[in-house]
């Protein structure tokens, strides 16, 4: 295996070679000959954020419809081909990109990247009304039972309008709203997958058993006759200045309240991008974390507690969310949350404490790249997000270099009121539960 590894300082690096074809679209080659496996990773730089008012969804929505058949694939026969071969699959949305995946033993490499190359090359054809209402409905039905019919479900939704202004590109959720779904149009959609879906606007990586050269060769035979697209400018969402506190109470059909306690953040790849993760490690990883120590153990005043960072390629998230025991209203939640933050912005952490923290941050990391799958998707969004998969190589460092006192001052700059936007769920009058 092409990498060099120290477990237990947190520490792992992979080597890795790139090549660039013609049409743009981005090579790189990652080995790994430990097991007969490869990893086949399409990530396209376009996900909800390069919606237009009006049409939203759609990123998720070719999520959905790019797993129906392409021009030489017939409807479903990609999840068919994929697991008949002994492999996985997937795909996902996220704010800045979409991404295909399939996990297959080395000697069907190459069905793999048939079945990535035709529908990049080949699936605007396929595309007809049939698919797209079905899948319309897929989609409309997923944020019913993920969104509206779910307790908390429209919680995210909420906040996202909270913290970011009209307009701007990360305001609105990935799924989209049910009445963009219902006005896409066949040419709308079409119109879409030629902006966004060609090889200057993607990234190939090839994780696992293959060597680089021909890992190369085997992407200009399946990808190199694709022509580039139209060209579409890349989308940027701006960052939000410091302003007032945006607060916000909803009632749902929930048994307990739930408090979301959210901040601006930096980036992914961003200065106090990994300060802000190991805080918030810090605050809600593990038993021994400062949230769950106060809220669950010590009060016993909430049932769980989560914190974490978005990774974002533009202007990041910070989030805090607590779930009441019953009896306790959401202000006690509150309380004891921001008495925490402010513990923070008083002094540094100690040093035992972010060295904790830290380890258990890099433990995860190294076990997370540890699967091809996961690795690939790593240098795909490194690359897509930065221009350089090597940060991958980089967050070890970046990490073990966070000193209690850059905790601290990620905390001071960021998690203060003038970015903050707080929400209360809490149960209907019909649910009843505290408030």
């Amino acid at each position: 295996m092409n990498s060099h590894r120290d477990v237990d300082r947190g520490v792992i690096h992979f080597d890795f070679s790139e090549h660039s074809l013609e049409n743009g679209l981005r090579v790189i080659v990652q080995e790994d000959h430990t097991a007969p496996v490869v990893s086949v990773h399409v990530m396209y730089h376009v996900g909800s954020k390069h919606e237009r008012k009006g049409r939203t969804g759609f990123a998720h929505l070719f999520e959905h419809l790019m797993f129906q058949g392409s021009e030489h694939v017939a409807d479903d026969a990609h999840f068919r081909y994929v697991q008949d071969a002994g492999g996985t699959l997937n795909g996902s949305t996220w704010f800045d990109r979409t991404n295909y995946y399939e996990t297959l033993p080395t000697n069907e490499l190459e069905l793999g990247l048939w079945l990535e190359s035709d529908r990049m090359g080949f699936f605007e054809s396929a595309i007809t009304q049939e698919k797209l209402d079905n899948q319309r409905d897929v989609v409309k039905n997923e944020r019913r039972q993920s969104y509206e019919n779910r307790p908390y479900g429209l919680a995210m939704e909420t906040i996202l309008r909270m913290v970011y202004p009209e307009g701007h590109p990360y305001r609105h959720p990935t799924i989209g709203f049910m009445e963009d779904l219902d006005a896409a149009s066949l040419e709308d959609v079409r119109g879409f997958f030629r902006k966004f879906y060609r090889p200057e606007n993607a990234v190939l990586v090839l994780v696992g058993d293959v060597e680089a050269e021909r890992g190369f060769d085997l992407a200009e035979r399946y990808f190199g006759a694709i022509p580039r697209g139209p060209g579409a400018a890349q989308v940027t969402a701006p960052g939000v200045p410091p302003g007032q506190e945006v607060r916000e109470t909803m009632r749902d059909n929930v048994q307990f309240p739930r408090v979301y306690v959210f901040h601006h953040a930096p980036a992914f790849g961003q200065e106090g991008f990994e300060a802000a993760d190991v805080l918030t490690g810090l605050l809600a990883d593990g038993k021994s974390s400062r949230l769950y120590r106060k809220l669950v153990y010590e009060r016993r005043i909430a049932q769980d507690v989560n914190a974490s960072v978005y990774p974002t390629e533009d202007c990041g998230l910070c989030f805090i969310v607590a779930t009441a025991r019953p009896g306790v209203e959401a202000a006690a939640l509150e309380e004891a949350i921001l008495e925490t933050l402010a513990e923070i912005h008083d002094g540094p952490p100690g040093a035992d404490e972010v060295e904790g923290a830290v380890n258990r941050t890099a433990r995860e990391l190294v076990s997370v790249l540890n699967g091809v799958g996961n690795r690939s998707d790593a240098i795909a969004t490194s690359a897509t997000f930065l221009g350089r998969p090597g940060y991958v190589n980089e967050l070890f460092g970046r990490m073990n270099a966070v000193t209690p006192e850059a905790v601290r001052d990620v905390g001071r700059t960021w998690l203060v009121p003038e970015r903050r936007a707080t929400l209360h769920v809490l149960p209907s009058e019909k649910s009843g539960g505290g408030g």
